[in-house]
């Protein structure tokens, strides 16, 4: 494929890209990697409508990755409450503090790859957004419409066919353009082929068959589990825990309870909140106690939305206290 294809991407995305808080636009200086490394952190398997208002509180609390380096755990696993597979904001905390102890970040995707939780994609994302580095970065949306253009059902192939076609010189703008382009034209299902600037290039659309490309992995079944969370309600006040800081929601608030298991459990619960994990299903048992369960805190009702409660036991609360309201409604 010829570099007019290249060209025209990059024309459609000076002429409609998003204006996104981490970006600069198309053409000016590139933006501050702090804020590109974090946009891509928060990124990861979360919508950009979902993240954009989470992005922005973010900087407000913690403007310079200097800022967030010194912030406590509980303070960071507590503002990404609510974004989900906290495994990130461990990633997040710990790279956080490598850089600020490193003096910067560094603009090579290499030496980026060697930061504690920055993969291949994030690597290359903040080296060509960032620093401008011929870095050739792949997520869903680029791999999508990769595989569209050249016809590829196999993204193992993905990434040779793309690095031969990325234009040096502006591996950032290149990026932004085919995101933008799999986010709002060349989409998953109904892609909007006649309004992309790439059809007369694309094997896809000219096969009449743009949802065959890439090919779909079958899904698998997911596994379901039960779990029981102890709720110790005194007055105003709940009893939380925190989470050990290794494993699911490591370090996050949550209601006490024993480990998950695949058996249903035989207690009577005042509520059940159910989940779903990428590689599970959760049944989570409310069951009232009478004594405080673990090493916790009493969290007043009122300002339960200041402990940072991951969305499964935010939930959790939530129906229990609901549950709780319902006598008093009856009577």
């Amino acid at each position: 494929m010829d570099a007019n294809a290249a060209n025209r991407l990059l024309d459609h995305y000076g002429q409609t890209a998003r204006e996104l808080p981490w970006r600069s636009p198309p053409g000016s200086p590139p933006p501050d990697p702090y804020r590109v490394w974090l946009s891509e952190v928060m990124l990861q398997q979360t919508t950009v409508a979902t993240v954009t208002p989470r992005y922005r509180r973010f900087l407000e609390r913690w403007p310079t990755i200097e800022a967030l380096a010194v912030a406590t755990d509980e303070e960071i696993l507590g503002e990404w409450a609510g974004l989900g597979y906290y495994a990130r904001a461990r990633n997040l905390i710990a790279c956080a503090r490598a850089v600020a102890e490193g003096g910067g970040f560094p603009g090579t995707e290499a030496e980026l790859r060697r930061l504690p939780g920055i993969g291949a994609y994030t690597a290359a994302a903040v080296a060509a957004i960032a620093f401008g580095e011929d870095a050739v970065p792949l997520d869903t949306n680029v791999i999508r419409v990769v595989a569209r253009v050249f016809g590829l059902t196999d993204k193992a192939k993905v990434e040779a066919v793309a690095q031969a076609w990325w234009p040096r010189g502006r591996a950032g703008d290149f990026a932004q353009a085919l995101m933008d382009l799999g986010a709002t034209i060349c989409r998953p299902k109904a892609p909007a082929c006649s309004a992309c600037p790439l059809q007369q290039d694309c094997t896809a659309a000219r096969l009449g068959t743009p949802e065959a490309f890439p090919a779909k992995a079958a899904k698998k079944e997911r596994p379901h589990r039960f779990g029981i969370a102890w709720w110790c309600r005194r007055r105003d006040a709940v009893w939380l825990i925190r989470r050990p800081s290794s494993g699911l929601l490591g370090g996050m608030a949550a209601l006490p309870g024993p480990e998950w298991t695949e058996g249903r459990p035989s207690a009577n619960p005042l509520a059940v909140a159910r989940h779903g994990f990428t590689h599970f299903t959760l049944d989570l048992f409310v069951v009232p106690v009478a004594e405080p369960r673990g090493d916790g805190w009493g969290q007043d009702v009122a300002r339960l939305d200041e402990a940072g409660l991951p969305t499964l036991y935010r939930r959790a609360v939530e129906a229990a206290l609901a549950a709780e309201r319902e006598p008093r409604l009856a009577a």
